[in-house]
């Protein structure tokens, strides 16, 4: 990543995705989706790996550019910058159940970085960052219409 993408960094998300032992069904659509988020510029993708706990709760960790098939994610493999360090890698699997699959998926959230950049050239400092889970907005929305 040079100076000037940093520049107009936008904010940087991650998700892990887990899959409960044999209930994957990779047909290569998440990767279509995620290719379209990166030609369209909406994101950048820092870093993809995908994490394997046996059952013994022993950890494999792949990167993108480890898989023979990785098919459209190759497009995205020249941007990664790599931001995941082991200890990360550590605290994530610590989650996962025994005898899962997960992807673990780090992006900038390019739409936003020229607003940051403003602001930050304002003078303004990001304070807080947050995500609102689906489903606290569903239980929103059906509050709402209850209440009507």
């Amino acid at each position: 990543m040079t100076s000037t993408d940093t520049e107009e960094l936008g904010p940087v998300d991650y998700l892990v995705v887990e899959f409960p032992p044999a209930t994957s069904n990779f047909t290569g659509e998440m990767a279509a989706e995620l290719d379209k988020l990166v030609t369209s510029e909406t994101i950048r993708v820092l870093d993809l790996i995908i994490l394997t706990k046996g059952a013994d709760g022993e950890l494999d960790v792949l990167e993108v550019e480890d898989l023979e098939d990785a098919g459209e994610l190759r497009a995205a493999e020249a941007k990664l910058a790599g931001l995941l360090a082991e200890e990360d890698v550590v605290n994530l699997a610590a989650a996962m159940k025994p005898g899962t699959t997960a992807g673990v998926l780090v992006w900038e959230n390019v739409w936003a970085g020229p607003f940051a950049s403003a602001a930050r050239r304002s003078g303004g400092q990001l304070i807080a960052n947050g995500r609102i889970p689906i489903q606290a907005i569903l239980a929103s929305i059906e509050a709402d219409k209850e209440g009507e």
